[in-house]
């Protein structure tokens, strides 16, 4: 795991105090065979509205990380993953949650993407085109680039 915590919006207050769960989250980074990757943004309604990220979600009870990425690219993405395997991680501090953030590489997947959150999706390479990024995301594009062999600007 990350020993670095990202801080997300330094300024706003956090919800729940200082003792506030931790919640697992899986994300999942679906890589295309020539090196773009999907980004979907938040839907109407939950917080960060708009913002683009990565697909992925809560972890339920009983379900470890890749059972949970599974779970959520089917029920919003329409998708079933084929092979994915774990990453990196990384506990992001946000106004309304502290998360841990698992994020997976996803480079088989079977059917057709379909927005059932009503979500808006982009197949991207670095430096990314869509705006604005989730605070989360931002790491990834970095060890992206750097898996790539360029610092350059990753959002």
């Amino acid at each position: 795991m990350s020993g670095l915590r990202l801080t997300a919006d330094p300024d706003l207050p956090r919800q729940g105090g200082v003792d506030r769960p931790l919640v697992d989250v899986a994300v999942g980074i679906l890589l295309r065979p020539d090196g773009r990757f999907l980004l979907t943004s938040r839907p109407a309604g939950k917080v960060y509205a708009g913002y683009w990220e990565f697909p992925g979600g809560k972890l339920e009870a009983g379900e470890d990380v890749l059972q949970a990425l599974a779970r959520e690219l089917k029920e919003e993405l329409g998708i079933g993953m084929r092979d994915g395997s774990c990453w990196r991680t990384e506990i992001v501090d946000y106004p309304h949650a502290l998360v841990r953030l698992n994020f997976c590489k996803v480079t088989q997947w079977s059917g057709e993407l379909q927005m059932r959150e009503g979500q808006s999706s982009a197949w991207q390479d670095l430096p990314v085109h869509v705006h604005p990024v989730l605070p989360g995301t931002v790491p990834v594009l970095q060890w992206l680039a750097q898996e790539r062999g360029f610092e350059g600007a990753t959002h």
